[in-house]
């Protein structure tokens, strides 16, 4: 039986909820405990009975998303445990008979989901959660990628940059990094396909890989014209819509023609919009606005997590939210 201590006693008994707290409290309830475990227990080392046993599956995958959605290294969210009574909450760790699990021990789990290819498992136990509650995939697909940057730093052991990351233009600036390419469903606004690239590859050469096979219409922003002529989508029975390029947009005229495909270009940009509410997420909400590893393995890895996460969180204007009630004051 778990020992309260006068710290738990002051937490539980204070009069306001912080924003991680409700935060954590939200991703804690939508989080599919059980199926993820049963998903990766497979995978995870047994004890052999000689040496010290592995920490518990659960507790490990806690404090996995806790670093996810807060933003934090490794070292971070360890130092995290210790300081933030909320984050202790959520992981499962009581320091009066023990301690938390170091970064070493994270880096050996972040290890093996990359190597087993299980945060695209993890991403789609989530999908597979929320599909069950009725978020199911509808008939049309949104498509768009976001740059996110690198560490530009030649300050390292190889005395170079990061060589599978790649500069690309974004108007008239440059953008050292990868681009996360995703797949949203039209309806729902979640995501159902995510691809990691060089920042130099074009949005529309991984538009197929962004469909999930059932669409019948789909919706990018200039950076995919040409698409449906391209050979990977030959012979789809997709309606293919992409926004005008803004040179074109600029100098429609002004009669009931320009007027109209004004209009229609407004439209299409209003359905567009949902997939920006992914990136918000992934990139304001959990911080990642940089990439935290070298080479996209490791990093296309990590967007498999942040974006079934960023599912759960926008899942909430369906699902409801969860509202923690503070315990009153003794």
């Amino acid at each position: 039986m778990k020992q309260t201590s006068f710290s738990d006693i002051e937490f539980a008994s204070k009069k306001r909820l912080t924003r991680r707290e409700r935060f954590l409290a939200e991703i804690e309830a939508a989080t599919p405990w059980p199926a993820l475990v049963a998903a990766l227990l497979p995978h995870y080392p047994k004890g052999d009975g000689r040496g010290r046993p592995p920490i518990g599956l659960e507790r490990m995958l806690r404090m996995y998303i806790a670093q996810q959605c807060l933003g934090l290294s490794d070292e971070g969210i360890e130092d995290a445990i210790y300081d933030i009574q909320s984050v202790r909450n959520f992981v499962g760790i009581d320091l009066t008979h023990e301690s938390a699990p170091d970064a070493t021990t994270l880096l050996k789990f972040r290890r093996l989901l990359e190597a087993n290819d299980l945060t695209r498992t993890v991403f789609n136990e989530i999908n597979g959660h929320l599909a069950s509650k009725g978020l199911t995939m509808r008939e049309g697909t949104i498509v768009d990628a976001t740059l996110i940057a690198a560490p530009p730093s030649t300050k390292n052991r190889d005395k170079e940059r990061d060589p599978e990351m790649h500069q690309s233009m974004k108007g008239n600036d440059w953008h050292f990094g990868m681009k996360a390419h995703i797949g949203v469903d039209m309806a729902t606004g979640l995501v159902h396909s995510v691809v990691g690239t060089a920042g130099n590859v074009a949005d529309v050469t991984q538009a197929h890989a962004l469909l999930h096979g059932g669409e019948k219409a789909v919706l990018g922003d200039a950076g995919y014209q040409g698409v449906a002529k391209r050979e990977e989508n030959a012979g789809k029975s997709i309606d293919w819509h992409t926004a005008m390029r803004p040179g074109k947009r600029k100098v429609l005229k002004k009669n009931p023609l320009g007027r109209a495909i004004e209009k229609l270009e407004r439209t299409k940009a209003s359905v567009r919009a949902k997939v920006e509410h992914c990136f918000h997420v992934v990139k304001c909400l959990f911080k990642h606005r940089k990439t935290r590893y070298r080479g996209l393995a490791k990093n296309n890895a990590q967007l498999f997590t942040l974006f079934g996460l960023a599912n759960l969180v926008l899942a909430r204007r369906y699902l409801g939210s969860v509202h923690t009630q503070v315990a009153p004051a003794v």
